[in-house]
């Protein structure tokens, strides 16, 4: 924005990170402690996939009859899975792109779109419309891994004695319901444990996978390609029956990524390569070298590892686990809102902090409510993780191709590689998560419509919210003047009041229409008028000495620009405060807040259509009141309102 006088001036572009770089800055060891803690957090998805995956490639129609033969090829399809999928196109290549050390889809689009720079207005469409995809499949893969989790470690009890078979679901029940009731206090204090929990999971998955390999090292076998590709060639077409349940040992890998923003790249990696890939991997051949001793035993294989004596223990260990990884995902689930509020991607909502220290720890009601309702849902109508599985991958893997699609524009873009290079490497590495896809879209009948369900929902949900949003602002921006060109024309000052109005306004350049509607009923002006804009930059943090742009434009008025990061929660009060070097000294006795209030009239015929219409309307009363959300004191609040027709 040209500026005559500026107190601060906005933060400068950052380059883009070569690939290598990382946003965090850490010593040249990396700490024991950041790797344990990523234990916790990023690796619970994946790492509680042994509970089911191997089971489920044996089971459910998929074809395979669990013989020597078909173990060896789906033991050699997983091992190749985890290692194209997991390692190389996830820990090697894709996390190298991080925006200021944020991973995840929507720090993808933001590289991407930054590449551009400012050009090619069809691609930045693009990208934007993946972004948004990724979005709406996680939302979809979110609401499904709590339950599937959680059920197949209680589904242990079965293996110990079936007589508990009848207490799966409402032990389930009971812990989900339990975790969920649990966020709004926070997981501050146990979260400290999750780590050191899921080190012991991942250690007991590998020491019980050696010990049945130690029986039966033909299994090792597998690790050859040719087992794989013998596989695929005798099942043909119907590989792909097979290839929905192997994908489950894959489900969690863009989590990896995804959560790199609180743990660095680096612990990741090395909790990965160190510790989680092995376990999982010796756990999956060592259920592949029972199963062929003993065929009959695919239903409770995992919990077979032990013996019969230490079921019970194994089970309390599995429920720890998938607990933790529910907990990891809830929490994901509320980071990522966060920032889709922030962008402008969905609704104001209510956002609590449940630590004073970890600015991390949020708790989102509504969202926790929702997720707990679909949750509670998925277990009352599924009635086992083996039925859920069905339902699971196909969100997955759909997020998968987006994060492919992303990291080829990121490749191109910012890393400048040849395009033929990079649509070259992410193609080939694309080609097992299209197969899993297609593998996933087959299981549609058999719940994998549910994931669809929810992504088409939250897809439908964020794109009416931004195209309404919109066409607001266009209205707003109808009736408004540049601010520079009012003064010119305020011939005459009308009365003057003690104190200081603010103004909040999307655009501070423009005379927002609060203020307007404050001139014309109330006829007076305070001594100072300060226009506010809160703008979330595409960065999750924006330093303290950038936080605010103050210009004077004279007559008492000023514009004053408060900048935030999309993982940082806005607080205007605070942002006023900031203004004191710029000459701005703030008292919140002394000030008045004037906000807008739109009031949303149905038009007859509305460019969202009824439906969209109407839901936009539904979203824009349910979202968090102004005032709320930007902490702003309901006792100087003054909302001023002001009919649109949508």
């Amino acid at each position: 924005m040209a500026t005559a006088a500026t107190s601060s001036s906005p933060p400068s572009p950052t380059p883009p990170q070569a690939p290598g770089s990382n946003g965090h800055t850490a010593p040249a060891g990396v700490r024991a402690g950041l790797v344990v803690g990523a234990l916790g957090v990023v690796f619970g998805d994946i790492g509680t996939s042994p509970l089911y995956a191997l089971r489920e490639t044996f089971l459910h129609g998929t074809g395979l009859a669990p013989t020597p033969e078909h173990v060896l090829g789906v033991l050699s399809t997983l091992f190749w899975a985890v290692t194209l999928t997991v390692t190389i196109k996830y820990v090697v290549l894709i996390m190298r792109a991080d925006n200021k050390g944020e991973g995840g889809v929507l720090a993808l689009a933001t590289l991407a779109t930054r590449g551009l720079n400012g050009k090619g207005r069809s691609m930045r469409r693009a990208i934007t419309v993946l972004a948004v995809i990724g979005l709406a499949l996680f939302y979809g893969d979110a609401i499904i891994t709590p339950a599937v989790s959680v059920m197949g470690a209680v589904e242990g009890l079965s293996a110990a004695a079936p007589a508990f078979t009848p207490f799966v679901v409402p032990l389930s029940l009971v812990i989900l319901v339990g975790l969920f009731f649990l966020q709004a206090r926070g997981t501050a204090d146990v979260g400290r444990l999750f780590g050191p929990v899921m080190l012991v999971w991942f250690v007991v998955l590998g020491v019980l996978g050696l010990w049945q390999i130690a029986k039966n090292p033909a299994v090792l076998y597998a690790i050859n390609p040719y087992y794989a590709f013998k596989l695929i060639s005798n099942q043909g077409f119907g590989i792909f029956w097979a290839f929905g349940s192997i994908v489950l040992a894959v489900t969690g890998a863009e989590a990896l990524y995804a959560d790199m923003g609180h743990f660095g790249r680096s612990p990741i990696r090395v909790g990965w390569l160190g510790l989680v890939m092995p376990g999982l991997l010796l756990n999956y051949f060592g259920q592949g070298a029972m199963i062929i001793a003993n065929p009959e035993i695919v239903p409770q294989v995992f919990f077979e590892l032990v013996p019969k004596d230490y079921i019970l223990a194994l089970v309390a260990l599995s429920t720890l686990a998938a607990v933790i990884a529910s907990q990891a995902v809830i929490t994901g689930v509320f980071s990522l809102t966060r920032q889709a509020i922030q962008l402008g991607y969905l609704p104001r909502m209510e956002i609590k902090h449940t630590s004073e220290t970890a600015i991390g720890q949020i708790y989102i009601p509504r969202v926790n409510w929702i997720l707990m309702g679909g949750v509670v849902a998925l277990v009352l109508g599924f009635g086992s993780s083996g039925a859920l599985a069905g339902a699971y991958g196909l969100a997955v893997t759909g997020a998968m191709l987006v994060d492919a699609a992303l990291a080829t524009a990121v490749a191109i873009l910012v890393w400048r590689w040849r395009p033929a290079l990079a649509v070259g490497v992410f193609g080939l590495l694309a080609i097992p998560d299209l197969a899993f896809f297609i593998a996933n879209a087959l299981k549609i009948p058999d719940g994998g419509w549910l994931p669809l369900l929810v992504a088409s929902f939250v897809y439908f949900t964020i794109t009416t919210w931004r195209r309404g949003r919109r066409l607001v602002a266009t209205e707003l921006s109808e009736g408004s003047l540049p601010l520079r060109q009012f003064l010119e024309r305020m011939e005459r000052a009308p009365d003057r009041v003690a104190g200081t109005a603010v103004f909040l306004t999307a655009d501070a350049s423009h005379t927002p229409s609060a203020f307007l509607h404050n001139l014309k009923h109330n006829k007076v002006l305070h001594e100072r008028i300060i226009i506010l804009q809160v703008e979330t930059m595409d960065v999750p943090r924006v330093p303290d000495a950038n936080r605010v742009e103050v210009e004077r434009l004279g007559k008492g008025f000023h514009t004053v620009i408060a900048r935030y990061g999309f993982t940082e929660q806005p607080d205007v009060p605070a942002a006023l405060r900031a203004c004191r070097p710029h000459g701005i000294a703030y008292d919140e006795m002394e000030t008045s807040f004037f906000l807008g209030r739109e009031t949303l009239i149905p038009a007859q015929r509305s460019p969202l259509g009824r439906i969209g219409r109407d839901w936009f309307i539904s979203l824009s009363h349910s979202a968090s009141a102004t005032k709320t959300f930007f902490r702003i004191p309901p006792n100087r609040a003054i909302e001023l309102g002001n009919q649109i027709q949508i």
